[in-house]
């Protein structure tokens, strides 16, 4: 399923201050940590939780916040479906940079051990 540019303007544009609350409540609610978390999104961008606490408080956009990161070269073997995408299949890499977060989030919220998660 291709996604639309529409839909990756769409994506483009949501600040991740907004995302990020919702990702916390939802591996909480699964009995995961703020601390995994965390260690899920460093290991996929780079940033460390000084660096998220910035580009929170600056409320950069989806964008902004993958311009910034350092993708971890093993991103790619982030696979399967999400929000009804399946991300390897999606061809404009900003909306596949933010499914691959989606995706580790999900995995995290599923009780995926972390070494299954971070690719190890």
């Amino acid at each position: 399923m291709a996604t639309t540019p529409e839909h990756d303007a769409k994506i483009a544009k949501i600040t991740f201050s907004s995302v990020y609350p919702h990702y916390i409540s939802k591996i909480e609610k699964k009995g995961r940590t703020k601390e995994e978390l965390l260690e899920v999104i460093e290991w996929l961008t780079g940033f460390n939780e000084n660096d998220l606490n910035n580009l929170i408080e600056e409320k950069v956009t989806f964008q902004t916040f993958f311009e910034e990161a350092k993708l971890n070269p093993h991103a790619e073997l982030i696979k399967g479906v999400i929000c009804g995408y399946r991300i390897e299949e999606i061809e404009t890499p900003l909306t596949k940079q933010v499914r691959y977060l989606d995706k580790l989030v999900d995995e995290l919220a599923k009780g995926k051990k972390m070494e299954k998660i971070l690719r190890k």
